[in-house]
């Protein structure tokens, strides 16, 4: 299979040519419901096709709950592979939220499905769970680093549930979540100009000076806009590692469909906040 060039790398350039805004693309039943659109095939169809018109040519990620097209079984997938092929050759790279998380040979194939260079749903990157243990993560850490692809692993999430495991101290005296910010630096280790492997860090969280950030791969960060975070936080939970964050906003760009001209607008009120708080901080 053809080999890309490292998705770190991509990133890095596709952030510092179009800022680093990634919008969420999540056709949930009320969001489909307030752009007037039906909770079928045909208005999921609408909606994504929509959003990826209006934006991918001009965002540096977009970002696909996996989940709200299952839910329509295979015509729902379809939609999603073609709303990947799409953003992509506009120029957006593709992260894929599906957070999988298993071992073995479950685990490969979930990496063979959204990794594989040549598979229908293929991603620049796909988020994952490592609560199997960081290890299971295995078969997805080889499958990217072969096709050039990337992951986000959950690290330190926005949800309040998750503190109760990721705030977790283990016997040797760290944080569940600070175990996985670890694994990650080493796996980006010596990589330039930023590695491919990536965590999933709320930027709600508020300070998190205790954690180390420094992973030299990107923080995708959930949470700004409708979740209550705002561009200006930014430098404020991140610190130092403010200028590899992926700030995500989903609600507060797609309430302003269907129109594309609001959508666009929307993204690049963000993008430009976004780039201006990375800024001068």
């Amino acid at each position: 299979m053809t080999v890309l060039e490292p998705f770190g790398a991509r990133l890095r350039r596709a952030m510092d040519e179009r800022g680093p805004l990634c919008v969420g693309i999540d056709p949930h039943a009320s969001l489909l419901a307030e752009w007037g659109l039906s909770d079928d095939v045909a208005g999921l169809e609408r909606f994504t096709r929509t959003v990826v018109e209006a934006v991918a040519d001009r965002v540096a990620v977009l970002k696909p709950q996996s989940a709200f097209f299952e839910r329509f079984g295979s015509r729902g997938v379809a939609v999603l592979e073609k709303a990947v092929e799409e953003a992509r050759a506009a120029g957006a790279l593709v992260v894929m939220d599906a957070k999988r998380g298993d071992i073995g040979s479950t685990m490969a194939a979930y990496a063979e499905s959204f990794l594989h260079k040549d598979a229908p749903l293929f991603s620049d990157a796909l988020t994952v769970s490592p609560y199997l243990g960081y290890g299971s993560l295995k078969p997805a850490v080889d499958m990217a680093r072969e096709s050039g692809a990337g992951l986000f692993v959950l690290a330190l999430t926005s949800n309040p549930e998750g503190g109760e495991v990721q705030h977790a101290v283990r016997a040797d005296g760290r944080t569940v979540g600070a175990t996985m910010l670890a694994h990650l630096a080493a796996e980006n280790a010596a990589e330039e100009p930023l590695g491919s492997f990536g965590a999933v860090v709320g930027a709600t969280l508020g300070d998190l000076s205790s954690y180390d950030l420094a992973i030299n791969g990107p923080l995708l960060a959930p949470g700004i806009g409708a979740q209550g975070a705002t561009p200006a936080d930014l430098p404020r939970v991140f610190g130092a590692a403010v200028r590899n964050v992926v700030p995500n906003v989903s609600r507060g760009v797609l309430r302003h469909g269907p129109d594309l001209g609001a959508l666009r607008a929307s993204a690049d009120r963000f993008a430009e906040e976004i780039r201006s708080a990375v800024a001068e901080s």
